[in-house]
């Protein structure tokens, strides 16, 4: 059994483990419990907070305007995105924390690990909806499951049935 004072270290010393933590934010209620998570950890741990929004690369919304590169689309899309960032920013601050965050375009587990290298994170925290179907599965694919093999620290995947 573990004296009051090696315990009080432990708690130090876990607390000490996460100093900066990476939210992948996408304003889906997946994401939106994440958040929550990342609120309490944070707080627990007096963490720095930094959200990042993944829009997808330009040439994804090709597919969707008929072969036709769309300026304008791309413009709605990341107004929407930092629309979504600026939400989860306000949610923390009105919970008494300062956060910072940025959108990045690209693919998802390539732009949280280099957004997670560059503020250096000790965790990245996503959400994740399971999904009933297996073609659903299949077709989507896992972003946590991929941030997982490929992340530069921990990872705290959220799940949302």
């Amino acid at each position: 059994m573990l004296g009051a004072a090696a315990m009080a270290g432990s708690n130090d010393w876990e607390r000490d483990m996460y100093k900066r933590i990476l939210l992948a934010y996408d304003g889906s209620d997946a994401g939106q419990k994440a958040l929550l998570e990342c609120k309490d950890l944070a707080q627990w741990s007096q963490s720095e907070v930094a959200l990042v929004a993944v829009m997808p690369s330009a040439m994804s919304f090709v597919g969707l305007e008929g072969g036709v590169y769309d300026v304008e689309l791309e413009e709605r899309e990341k107004k929407k995105y930092q629309a979504v960032l600026e939400d989860g920013i306000r949610r923390l601050s009105e919970a008494g924390w300062t956060a910072r965050g940025e959108v990045v375009t690209g693919e998802a587990v390539d732009e949280i690990n280099k957004a997670a290298v560059k503020c250096g994170a000790d965790l990245i925290v996503v959400g994740h909806k399971h999904l009933d179907s297996w073609a659903a599965r299949w077709w989507r694919g896992s972003i946590s499951g991929a941030l997982i093999e490929h992340a530069p620290c921990s990872v705290l995947v959220v799940i949302t049935r």
